[in-house]
């Protein structure tokens, strides 16, 4: 890995801040913008499984991205040293509350739930039962995060949680033959988890139950990624936070902060004529910018003609 800092900022353009972008007001990053040279454009749809930011991730990580099939649960098993994290078919299991409306149903931000170690633990373990008799084994991380282990999720491509949080989940339920077996089992806990005594103490405290879950992250181990001289990754999360929560004053506020932070350390390494990456996501596509090979020719053409930010942000 390289020291060059690759600044990614996933949600840099969202729904909820359309509204306000003409008024965005992100000094650093128009300076930025204004002296870096274009880069490769990654284009997806509002359909794709997989979000920009995520695609931009699995390459700079040496990963192949097909749609739905990006392997953060069997990488996050390796890492955890589990048995099966080589050859095993992994997938993130998301515990979290769905929103049941006459039309369609709505999943809330899993890290609004608040949910503790001790509820989270005891909810896997009333479910594991169930998930064993699928051939399931899982695997807890954290409250919110789980892993799971099972040849269901060989080849099954999944949406992205930052695709589904905080939005309908009728839109995005994988419809492939081989997840109607995922989908009995979640309907299944929705009835497990409607008489548990964990969402009834909750309940009691005025929190929101735990009534479903959500599977993502699947796909096949890496043999190998490539680890060649890629430039360090820095990937704020405060902006898909603020997405999740459907909280547009809150997206402004974190592009604010953003802009005063680490567009302002990117602009500093620039000063000092240091390399730097920057790639901005948004909902549908990811625009890349970069000072490397940027010569005296381009620089001059980059301060007559600075990359408009409200164009760039609006082309997302």
């Amino acid at each position: 890995m390289s020291d060059t800092p690759h600044l990614v900022i996933p949600f840099a353009a969202a729904e909820l801040g359309r509204p306000a972008l003409s008024s965005l007001q992100l000094p650093n990053l128009e300076k930025l913008l204004a002296r870096l040279a274009p880069g490769p454009t990654d284009k997806g749809s509002e359909e794709s499984l997989t979000p920009p930011h995520e695609r931009v991730l699995a390459h700079a990580q040496g990963l192949a991205s097909p749609d739905g099939l990006l392997p953060w649960a069997a990488l996050e098993a390796g890492r955890l040293g589990l048995a099966g994290a080589a050859d095993g078919a992994w997938a993130i299991v998301t515990p979290c509350h769905w929103e049941m409306a006459s039309a369609h149903v709505d999943m809330d931000d899993p890290d609004g739930l608040r949910l503790t170690e001790a509820e989270s633990r005891t909810l896997l373990a009333a479910m594991q039962t169930y998930f064993e008799e699928d051939g399931i084994a899982l695997f807890y991380v954290t409250p919110t995060t789980w892993l799971a282990r099972g040849e269901w999720f060989r080849g099954l491509a999944t949406a992205s949680l930052d695709r589904v949080a905080g939005r309908r989940v009728d839109d995005w339920m994988p419809r492939a033959e081989q997840a109607r077996g995922l989908r009995r089992l979640q309907n299944e806990m929705q009835m497990l988890l409607y008489t548990h005594a964990v969402n009834d103490e909750r309940g009691a405290r005025g929190l929101a139950p735990v009534n479903s879950f959500w599977v993502s992250g699947t796909g096949d181990s890496p043999a190998s990624p490539s680890r060649g001289n890629e430039p360090k990754t820095i990937a704020p999360r405060g902006l898909a936070e603020a997405v999740r929560r459907n909280d547009g004053p809150g997206w402004m506020a974190t592009w604010q902060h953003i802009d005063a932070t680490d567009c302002a350390a990117l602009l500093q390494r620039l000063d000092q004529k240091k390399p730097v990456q920057l790639t901005l996501c948004g909902e549908n596509h990811a625009r890349s910018f970069t000072s490397t090979g940027l010569g005296l020719r381009q620089r001059i053409a980059s301060l007559l003609s600075p990359t408009r930010l409200l164009t760039v942000l609006e082309s997302l």
